[in-house]
């Protein structure tokens, strides 16, 4: 679940870092050092900071540590982890408060809509094998039982306009101002069928003209896996993604049966980096072809113009952050709260944030959440 009217701040572009960095800090010993562990990570050493400014990075970590609520910062470059840094605060498990937590390496974090993206990965896979036809698919031919809903409007709406964000239906997206009750997303919550409630609003404009953020089209997706694979998503990401990735620990809640795609996703933010690895390498992991390249290609490669800056593929955000006045492109999967995967191709890199930002919407609270981003570009090295 993303605030719709916040998506021109997630690119970061028109973000102040949220100090200014010495271009070469001087490092400190053992700051921010991956730890080895049998994940299949490999890790670099403290010996090996000719990829990060190992300084810089560890500057930026202690000022999070004292003035955010960003909860884990882990940047891999070159195929490594290169810096791991985790904080304590406030935080979330399904919407239940937290007062503080410690977080470490083990400690799952709720993903909100970085959700949308993996699950825009099980999708791929489920084409590849042929489970799914295509894209192109028209979504009323998985629900038979909601034959009643068909007209010529509905019967145009096809897979590839709920990867896009382009349904065209009257949606109303959860936000500060609607509260947790006046919206879409929580009537659908709400409604005994959510596929019925969602492809029964009424439409707005023709699908796949225009991109309009819509956590309900991720009620469609997971069923169409479900029904496409005969089981939940979660389930078969399981098996077609988390267990060759290594991610043994994942929780992905239901709602009414079907896996919550639109943000019910746990993580750890080793497995997050996991993630944004295999996107980087296109689609393979540790010598593995996992997702076939062609959809990690296609799916994000840019569709639709979004918001502020950014496009949108298949359920992945794509965006821009100017830094000494070059432009850096970015994929990335977003959540609610400052969860974010930012994959930037050209440097190599791989930037994961987690943080506890889930009700607080003030300029302080995105600028903490999106600076980092910036703030770790200003850490790297040239690119390798």
């Amino acid at each position: 679940m993303e605030r719709r009217q916040f998506m021109s701040l997630l690119g970061g572009a028109a973000l102040a870092p949220l100090a200014t960095l010495p271009l070469c800090a001087e490092p400190t010993d053992g700051c921010g050092v991956p730890v080895a562990r049998d994940d299949g990570w490999p890790v670099a050493s403290v010996d090996e900071d000719k990829l990060v400014d190992r300084g810089a990075l560890c500057r930026m970590a202690d000022r999070l540590a004292k003035t955010t609520n960003v909860h884990s910062v882990l940047v891999a470059r070159g195929g490594s982890l290169v810096f791991e840094r985790y904080f304590s605060g406030p935080d979330e498990v399904d919407n239940r408060k937290l007062r503080n937590v410690v977080f470490d390496a083990d400690t799952l974090h709720d993903m909100k809509s970085v959700s949308k993206s993996v699950a825009s990965l099980a999708t791929g896979i489920a084409i590849d094998r042929g489970l799914i036809a295509s894209v192109d698919e028209p979504i009323l031919n998985f629900f038979p039982e909601l034959s009643d809903l068909r007209s010529p409007e509905r019967d145009r709406f096809k897979l590839v306009h709920a990867l896009t964000m382009s349904m065209g239906q009257k949606w109303v997206e959860a936000t500060p101002e609607t509260g947790d009750e006046d919206n879409d997303e929580a009537r659908m919550n709400r409604s005994p069928d959510s596929c019925r409630y969602v492809l029964g609003l009424p439409a707005t404009a023709p699908p796949g003209q225009e991109f309009f953020y819509n956590t309900g089209a991720l009620a469609l997706v997971s069923a169409i896996v479900r029904k496409a694979t005969g089981r939940p998503l979660d389930e078969f990401a399981r098996e077609v993604l988390f267990e060759p990735l290594g991610i043994t620990a994942v929780e992905w809640k239901r709602r009414k049966g079907d896996t919550d795609a639109g943000g019910g996703l746990r993580l750890r933010p080793r497995d997050m980096a996991k993630i944004g690895q295999l996107v980087l390498a296109g689609g393979r992991w540790n010598g593995r072809q996992i997702v076939p390249q062609a959809w990690v290609e296609t799916s994000t490669a840019a569709k639709l113009k979004a918001t502020g800056h950014q496009s949108y593929g298949y359920l992945w955000w794509l965006g821009q952050t100017s830094l000494n006045g070059h432009k850096v492109n970015w994929v990335g999967a977003l959540g609610r709260g400052g969860q974010s995967i930012r994959i930037v191709p050209e440097l190599d890199l791989v930037v994961v944030v987690t943080a506890g930002y889930y009700q607080d919407y003030s300029p302080q609270a995105f600028q903490a959440q999106y600076g980092v981003f910036r703030d770790v570009l200003r850490g790297i090295s040239p690119p390798v």
